[in-house]
């Protein structure tokens, strides 16, 4: 009787704690170009995929020059093909260092953003 008491009171605990633990942020899983590498061949545009489906109305992207002038066509979006991919186009790039930088809300409505970097050196 005891055993079953404890476990009645423990239920809703349990319960609690594993919703909570199954709620997820969405983290940067990978990206092209890869974080921090060096490129031979100008990049058309960066991908992002994420560990979670994102939403499309608050998730953007934007590519930077050493200079901090934008390089992308402002055109970042979720893929609607794959909700967990966020890419934006690029202008035709020069030789250099280029920032990538990135916020995105996640359907479950966590925001992360970051950024990183990747070298263009023909």
């Amino acid at each position: 009787m005891l055993r079953a008491r404890a476990t009645l009171l423990l239920l809703p605990a349990a319960l609690l704690f594993g919703v909570a633990g199954a709620r997820a942020h969405a983290v940067l899983d990978r990206a092209e170009p890869r974080v921090g590498s060096t490129v031979r061949t100008a990049p058309a545009d960066v991908k992002l995929w994420f560990t979670e489906r994102l939403e499309p109305a608050f998730s953007r992207v934007q590519v930077v020059n050493e200079a901090g002038e934008r390089v992308d066509r402002a055109d970042g979006a979720v893929d609607p093909s794959d909700p967990r991919l966020l890419r934006t186009t690029l202008v035709p790039l020069a030789p250099g260092r280029y920032r990538v930088l990135w916020r995105v809300v996640s359907v479950d409505s966590h925001v992360t953003e970051g950024d990183f970097a990747f070298r263009l050196a023909p």
